[in-house]
């Protein structure tokens, strides 16, 4: 309003100039139009725009915080004079973050706020724990406006307290944990894609989503023997070989096309729409420099995310500064390209200005060479004329518990492309729940295709589950421990004698079971090291038929065929070890064949027929030889006496009768597991180690009676210590 009084005030009122005063009529005309369109419009607040931090007592903090030692002083003032001679040269370049206030409103160099810290994780030890600890940890808290430098930068200390902070405040509390681990690290100040900065990664694949790798067997090279059979030759024409792989590399080629349009055409749906700050946003983030912790190359951690990145990579569009707690450069290089063309010598002066003088302007990946000549010390006695004061900032504590619980309120939730990750703290939901993963078939998210969940601290010992939505198959995962070594479920529902498929720790049962599959009609056993070397068993079932009990009638699958597969010992000859066992209870028969011998195409099988049981007024039936009927390999071996062929029929009828005992006792295991799966689902139990004594109550009951039993102790000792001496000879005499 102050600029169009100014404009009216100027209006030219002389006759002679009504050409001049019609001009500026449109002028202020305008202007009031202007000013009419900027009140209308409407900001919209964003959906990371976090709530106002509580406000900082300045009676509970440090006197670091409140007030600046002498030397941080004399340290701001050559900031001042610092800030001044570079807008004095670089007029056009957006002013530097040099001396913003912290959160008691009091103005500290921006390299002083670095603490450097190791704390006691074995987490925190590496770059990779202490990004992902600061991602998770913290909530974003936008810049206001995007495109300017913040004025405040919060202690590391008042940001692990309150979970929140700019882009700013997560590089300096990352950057002092990796100062700490022992990495050459720098804070930047940069400029940064829209997506970057907003912490926007709708249109990025889900980590956990990379395909995993599958080595194909087929394109192994295979050693070649040196003495080996040549194969037989090919008769096929070659020249039909050549046009079946030449119209099949035409298929390949064309399907391949079509992917490519395809997927072209669909990033250009998805591709958002273009950002007018394109190359202004704000942002900053941490420059890891190669030298340290075995550390080979250069590279950027993107704080939001905790995700490393080349120091090419295009969302990094530019730097104005890097720090870290030794001093403060500034980019004297073009930022045109991004960061592609970006040298990070620090030593370089045509690239980088330094701001103190001294050893610290130079990079702490190069080390010099020590030099013992009493010159170039009296140069660097010279040279050295400030360094950077100590930090103002208290060391930085994380409880056991804020490491447990992580995230800003126990939970954080990630929208990828046609995913959403969402993360919950140990023991914060009754399940166990930890991670769940939604996988969604369109870009909207409302169309769910798998929800795959990860769990800890279960007593059933589940891991993962995975739920296919369209199929309704679900899938579970256990690790070691469990009662019944159940090691694997996939189920479509928790109902015995339907389709489901149940792995296990082989190693741990006494009958070697490692998987079974259940159908409807089918059940297949696969076991593993077992002493008979059994190690597959397929049963057959019949249609359901209703058997009368004493307690009424049940409906019962009756077993109509058995199929047992063995291993090959290698102690006994192969025509006495069976390789095949086929039980055939519909039919009456049991059929058996043995293991192919050495030169043989064919092996040595036998045909049982069993004779009827006594049924009634009916006797049973006697064994004659045609119930039996075989091939034998070698004509030259004489065939078996019937009274061996009985006692083979006698000693397969019993293990008939063992298998069918052993099916019954499956088809128990089978519904007992799922009865438990349900009931665990139902009540889950988490467990607590007894390590854990913010949770373990008898942990807590123990350490306060050792407490209570130290105190008791050194009371006793300072008694004893201040008696008189006399007392004991008292006591002891009244004693006797």
């Amino acid at each position: 309003m102050e600029v169009l009084l100014e404009l009216e005030e100027s209006v030219v009122t002389d006759d002679e100039e009504e050409n001049g005063e019609r001009v500026q009529d449109e002028d202020v005309d305008g202007l009031r139009t202007l000013e009419s369109n900027l009140s209308n419009i409407q900001i919209t607040s964003t959906t990371h725009t976090a709530k106002q931090r509580p406000q900082v007592d300045p009676s509970k903090c440090l006197s670091s915080y409140i007030e600046n030692s002498p030397q941080e002083k004399f340290m701001l003032a050559m900031a001042e004079n610092f800030r001044q001679q570079y807008a004095l040269l670089y007029p056009d370049r957006k002013p530097l973050l040099l001396c913003p206030v912290n959160e008691c409103g009091v103005q500290k160099f921006v390299s002083t706020t670095l603490r450097c810290t190791l704390l006691p994780y074995p987490e925190l030890y590496s770059w990779e724990g202490c990004a992902s600890f600061v991602s998770d940890y913290l909530s974003l808290e936008l810049l206001d406006p995007p495109f300017e430098i913040p004025k405040q930068l919060s202690s590391p200390t008042w940001v692990v307290q309150t979970q929140r902070g700019t882009c700013f405040d997560f590089s300096c509390l990352l950057c002092s944990l990796l100062l700490g681990a022992g990495y050459n690290a720098y804070c930047v100040s940069g400029y940064a894609s829209k997506e970057m900065c907003l912490l926007d990664q709708s249109h990025q694949e889900c980590p956990q989503l990379q395909p995993e790798i599958q080595g194909n067997e087929d394109q192994q090279m295979q050693t070649k023997k040196k003495y080996s059979v040549k194969p037989p030759r090919d008769l096929q024409s070659s020249f039909e070989k050549h046009q079946d792989k030449k119209r099949y590399a035409d298929a390949t080629a064309t399907a391949l096309k079509r992917q490519k349009e395809a997927e072209k055409l669909q990033k250009e749906q998805e591709r958002p729409p273009a950002d007018p700050l394109l190359g202004v946003r704000v942002y900053s983030w941490v420059l890891v420099l190669s030298g340290k912790r075995e550390v080979p190359e250069n590279f950027f951690i993107d704080t939001l995310t905790g995700k490393c990145y080349t120091t090419t990579n295009e969302n990094f569009q530019g730097i104005e500064s890097i720090w870290n707690h030794q001093n403060y450069w500034v980019n004297m290089q073009d930022c045109l390209f991004g960061c592609a063309e970006m040298t990070f010598d620090l030593s370089d002066l045509s690239k980088w200005e330094y701001m103190l003088c001294g050893p610290s302007s130079q990079s702490l990946s190069i080390i010099p060479e020590p030099k013992e000549t009493e010159d170039n010390e009296d140069e660097m006695e010279e040279q050295k004329v400030f360094e950077m004061p100590p930090s103002w900032v208290a060391k930085i504590d994380i409880t056991p518990k804020d490491m447990e619980m992580r995230y800003p309120g126990g939970t954080k939730v990630v929208r990828y492309r046609k995913a959403k990750l969402e993360k919950f703290a140990p023991y914060l939901l009754k399940d166990g729940l930890v991670t769940r993963l939604t996988t969604y078939k369109d870009i909207e998210g409302t169309q769910p295709d798998t929800a795959k969940e990860w769990f800890k601290h279960r007593s059933d010992c589940l891991e993962e589950r995975e739920l296919q939505t369209d199929t309704n198959v679900t899938a579970e995962l256990f690790r070691p421990g469990r009662s019944d070594a159940l090691k694997y479920h996939r189920y479509i529902t928790l109902v015995p004698e339907t389709e489901c498929q149940m792995d296990f720790y082989s190693h741990t049962r006494s009958d070697g079971l490692a998987r079974r599959i259940e159908k409807p009609f089918e059940m297949t056993e696969t076991f593993e090291d077992r002493t008979d070397f059994l190690f597959n068993r397929h049963i057959v079932y019949g249609k359901r038929v209703k058997v009368s009990q004493s307690g009424g009638a049940l409906e019962q699958r009756p077993l109509q065929k058995v199929e047992e597969m063995f291993h090959r010992d290698p102690s006994r000859p192969p025509c006495k070890e069976v390789a095949n066992r086929d039980f055939m209870m519909s039919e009456g028969q049991i059929h058996v064949t043995y293991h192919l011998e050495q030169s043989r195409i064919i092996p040595f099988w036998l045909n049982f027929i069993k004779p009827k049981e006594a049924a009634g007024s009916e006797k049973a039936q006697a064994f004659t030889p045609d119930m039996v009927s075989g091939f034998q390999v070698d004509p030259s071996t004489k065939p078996y006496k019937n009274l061996k062929l009985y006692e083979t029929l006698v000693d397969l009828m019993r293990d008939e009768e063992n298998v069918v005992l052993q099916m019954k006792d499956s088809e128990k295991e089978v519904k007992s597991i799922l009865s438990a799966r349900e009931q665990e689902e139902k009540n889950t139990v988490l467990q607590i180690s007894i390590y854990n004594t913010t949770r373990n109550e008898t942990a807590c009951r123990c350490t306060e009676e050792t407490v209570n039993q130290k105190l008791n102790e050194s009371c006793i000792i300072v008694w004893i210590h201040n008696a008189p001496p006399n007392i004991f000879l008292f006591s002891f005499l009244r004693s006797v």
